[in-house]
Order: C-alpha cells, then structure tokens, then sequence
C-alpha cells in the first residue's frame, strides 16, 4: 500500500515549500505573490486563495499565509475585503535588474515624513458611501454649488472637529478648500503681501516656502522642548503666526500650557494665529490636545485636512475663521476655483455622520504604533547613541545626532537606498544635526531594514 505523504506545494502559483528560503516563509510567499502581480500573472481582480486552504498546501501554518497576505495588502499590491477575500488590487512595476550596487525602486526604503499609510485607505467603506450618495442625492447637489463647501460637509465638519478638537464652529465658519496649501494660499492674499508673519523654527520647509510664495514675509521663531518661545514671538512685532501647536513639526513637541495661555494674550491682544492641526489625529501615548480654536475664536484660524487621516491625494481640507475673515476668504474661492468637488465632500459628509470615518482612524492607531515601535527599536539597536524625540504622536520621529552634517548624512542614506529628511532642511537659524524619519508608510520589516542601512551609512 503506498502511504499518504504531507502536501508542501500548492496549484497555486506552483509554490513549493521546499524552495523557500529558511526563516522567513511569509516573506517568500508575498515575493511570489508580488512578483506573480507584477508579470500579469495575477491580473488585478484576482482572488488570492483562502488563508487556511493555502496554508494546508503548503504545509505551513495558517499565520505564515496571514503575514505574507498583510505584507502584500501593506505594500498596496492587495486588498483585504473581508468576506470577499484577499485580492489583487495594483499591479507593481518590475523591478529592474540591479547593475552592481545599484539601489531599486523596489529595494528603495521612504521614510519620508509626512506620507500616511495609504494601504490603510478604506476603500470599501469609500465606495459604499459613493454609492449611497449616487443613489440619494438630488441633482441639484452636482451642480455650482457653494464655493465655501457643500452645507452638509461643512455641518458635519464642525460637529466633528467639535467633539474630537474642542473647536467651536458652525457651518458658516468653515470653508472648504483643496487642503492646507491652499488655506495658506487664500490666507495670505487675505493678509496682504509683504506681510510678516511669523513661522516655527524648525518647522515645514513646505509651509514657509508656501507662504513666501504667496507674498508673506516669514520671520523664524525658536521652537524649544517647550513649543515656540512666545516671548521670542513678541518681540519680533508682527502681528501674525502659524504654528503646530498640538504636535509641532518636526520636533513632536506639544505647546506647555503656560506657553499656549501666553500665545492666547498675544493673540487677544491684536495678533492672529494660524493654528495648523497638523496630524493631530495620530497619538499612542498622550491624552488629546485640544485645539487652540476653541479657547479664542476670534482670533484663531484652525486649519486642517484629510491629508493624514485618508489620503493627499483627496484633496479636501477646510478652515475655521474668525467672523471678518469669512466673507473675504470666500470671496477668494471663489475666484480660485468656484468650489471644491460636490461628490468627494458628500462622501466624506456620510463617512462622518456614520461613524466611519472616527473607526477608520481608531484602525489605523495600532497599526501606526506597531511602526513606531518598531523604528524606536530599530533606532536603539542600530543608532544606541541617538536622541529619539517626538515618540508619542505623529507619523514621523526626530532623532538628533549629536555632531555632524545631517545633509550629507541624508545624501549618503539616500546612497544606501533610505529616503530621510536632514533637519537643517527645515531650519532658518543654525541648530544642532538631525533627521526625521517617518514611518508611518512603511511596514515594521522594512523601517528595521531601512535604519540598519541607516547606520551603516553612517
């Protein structure tokens, strides 16, 4: 009688367990996986097989087929859909033969700051709202509509920044803009060019060269571990701020209470502050922050976007102004553009009102600090004599370096195939070295990866 002999390959992509590298059988199978997406193989549509079925043919436990298929959903190549199955959602580009040493796109590890985990996107709750709004909605609503934003997005919007930001706002304080970088574009022809206007000191090279290029004059002021040096703000005279004041940008610092009751003085005393909220909504370790909106309405512009809570590349921000500002601002939106996109405020509208949209973010925490936790131990194996700075909320971390070029550190990661920020890039005045490092678009196994190259590179 012949006996049975275990299963170790599969119909599947003709996988065999033999041919698997010893250690790490998730990462073989993603590979194959990858690689079968990138060659056509597995067109897009394609369904993966069950978890269980493919683990009993290769003869691996069911958790190896679970890890391979969240690397492959983490990389955008595949998407979860629940009941429906893994499947493929992207065709990746080839990677091409490496000549010497040379770094891949696909060996290539961003730790760019500021990219969200766009594999995190929730695309089917998207879709299903889109589809809701298709079916409900008046025709009226696909027309010219208000160039401030549709009125049930921005009902929804101060509801929401309400409970979750402290703000105080009603629907006909908010406009709706194409993210932050066009708040800042309307609000400087608001203000006047040759304005000045102060900026955080390290803070976004990205927000100061906006600002400037509207016609603003941006004047630096010291942020310390304490938040921006009120007293250095009052001195300058200028009687406008942008600032990141519930996790300031790059350092991670929140603004100490007496230090926000100062900046509250200053502002009631005639200035303006620009409260960017920027990735407010990421935080692992600390309580919330309220906004400073909430505390001086009259003289706050709180600003944010859906930039770091779904994607970029959805282009949906909004501001909240104080009363004399409302009429100008719209006006210039007007002009701009007539109005944001009906339909994508409508979603967004019902992911709000539903719920969605505050489980989306409760999703993504966990996952966001598994990556956090991960560079933080990377950082303390490979990089023992660095200052981590930042670690409680946020998508990225400031590490200081003590001495050295951070730029041509930056250069020579990039050498190694690490993309990386040198701080100086975001200073005015001279300060010590560093680097921000975000980790928010990159699963656990490449940040090790990427801050072992790190130190090698340096």
């Amino acid at each position: 009688m012949i006996g049975r002999t275990k299963m170790s390959g599969a119909d599947f992509l003709q996988l065999d367990r033999a041919h698997a590298p010893a250690g790490d059988l998730a990462g073989w199978l993603a590979d194959a996986v990858h690689a079968a997406a990138s060659d056509g193989r597995l067109p897009v549509g394609s369904r993966l097989p069950a978890s269980r079925l493919l683990a009993r043919d290769l003869g691996v436990s069911r958790g190896v087929v679970v890890a391979a298929y969240q690397r492959l959903v983490d990389s955008g190549v595949a998407l979860g859909a629940g009941a429906a199955g893994t499947r493929i959602a992207a065709r990746p580009s080839p990677a091409p033969e490496p000549a010497g040493p040379v770094v891949t796109d696909t060996d290539r590890v961003d730790l760019t700051p500021g990219v969200p985990d766009l594999a995190a996107f929730p695309r089917a709750a998207w879709l299903r709202a889109e589809r809701e709004i298709l079916v409900g909605t008046d025709n009226a609503d696909l027309g010219y509509g208000d160039p401030r934003g549709h009125p049930v997005l921005r009902r929804e919007l101060a509801a929401w920044l309400g409970r979750t930001r402290g703000v105080r706002a009603a629907a006909d304080d908010i406009v709706v803009v194409a993210g932050v970088a066009q708040a800042l574009a309307l609000l400087a022809r608001v203000l006047g060019e040759r304005t000045r206007i102060a900026v955080e000191d390290p803070g976004s090279q990205g927000a100061r060269e906006q600002i400037a290029f509207w016609g603003l004059d941006p004047v630096p002021v010291p942020v310390d571990e304490h938040g921006v040096d009120v007293d250095a703000l009052c001195a300058t005279g200028v009687r406008a701020a942008l600032l990141t004041p519930a996790h300031q940008f790059p350092t991670g610092v929140v603004l100490a209470p007496d230090r926000r009751r100062a900046l509250l003085d200053w502002a009631r005393s005639g200035g303006l502050v620009i409260e960017d909220d920027y990735d407010a909504e990421h935080r692992y370790d600390r309580a919330p922050v309220p906004a400073l909106q909430g505390l001086a309405p009259a003289h706050v512009v709180h600003v944010g976007s859906v930039s770091k809570t779904l994607a970029p590349g959805m282009r949906i921000g909004w501001m909240v102004l104080p009363e004399p500002l409302r009429e100008p601002v719209a006006h210039l939106k007007s002009m701009a553009d007539l109005g944001n996109a009906a339909l994508p405020q409508l979603v967004l509208a019902r992911l709000i009102a539903t719920g969605q949209l505050e489980r989306h973010v409760r999703r993504v925490r966990p996952r966001q600090r598994a990556r956090r936790d991960a560079m933080l131990d990377a950082l303390a194996r490979h990089l023992p004599d660095a200052r981590v700075h930042g670690v409680a909320a946020g998508m990225h971390l400031l590490v200081t370096l003590g001495a050295g070029d951070d730029r041509e550190l930056a250069a020579r990661a990039r050498d190694v195939g690490v993309v990386v920020h040198a701080l100086s890039r975001h200073r005015v005045a001279p300060g010590p070295p560093g680097l921000v490092l975000g980790y928010a678009a990159q699963p656990p196994d490449r940040i090790r990866d990427g801050i072992a190259r790190l130190a090698a590179a340096r």
